[in-house]
């Protein structure tokens, strides 16, 4: 009776130390730009690549020296919309940041800032008139430069998966749109394919 109340003993112990364990949490600092991949699920450094790859083909193409040629300056483009057609949720606001980003690196064309961005804009350019501001410091209304190209694309996905593991294809297209006609300028696409295999034990 003893050694059993012993063994019980020793076991909710081992138990006890076991969850622990499991409970315990370890955090390491990484560079920004070291690729870690977890879950295989889409993530920053699939936003930062694809981005820098796509802006790259995209201004390696005749529209933007037709342009240059024609109008004697730099295009102006806006970032519109990218839109999240895969299977899980992705930060497309990050992704539309990684391709300012990169379209500003470039130093080729100017980026204007974005509906939602130029409302907060104009609401301090009003606030401005106020009479707090000085007058030396006021900015006019009337003198937002207006794009000439809109970029919009999307996000897509295909997942094939079977006993704990699995295929995941994303692809990312993107267009380039005059706005002076709706004359699409540029169409690009890249895709991204990852084999993940789930641990026994992973939840």
């Amino acid at each position: 009776m003893f050694k059993n109340k012993i063994f019980l003993l020793s076991a909710v112990f081992i138990l006890t130390a076991f969850l622990c364990g499991c409970g315990a949490r370890s955090v390491k600092r990484l560079e920004t730009e070291k690729v870690v991949d977890i879950s295989g699920r889409w993530n920053d450094t699939d936003s930062r690549l694809v981005s820098e790859e796509m802006i790259k083909d995209c201004l390696a193409r005749p529209w933007i020296n037709k342009f240059d040629e024609k109008n004697k300056k730099e295009p102006v483009v806006i970032v519109g919309t990218i839109v999240n057609r895969s299977h899980e949720h992705i930060d497309s606001q990050l992704f539309t940041k990684d391709l300012e980003k990169a379209f500003i690196n470039s130093a080729q064309v100017k980026i204007v800032a974005s509906k939602q961005e130029r409302e907060e804009v104009r609401e301090e350019r009003t606030a401005q008139q106020e009479g707090l501001t000085d007058e030396q410091t006021i900015k006019e209304f009337g003198k937002e430069t207006g794009a000439d190209f809109m970029l919009e694309g999307s996000i897509n996905s295909v997942k094939d998966e079977i006993k704990g593991k699995y295929v995941i294809l994303y692809q990312v297209n993107l267009e380039l749109i005059d706005l002076t006609n709706n004359q699409k300028t540029w169409i690009g696409q890249r895709k991204i394919k990852k084999y993940v295999k789930k641990s026994k034990f992973s939840l």
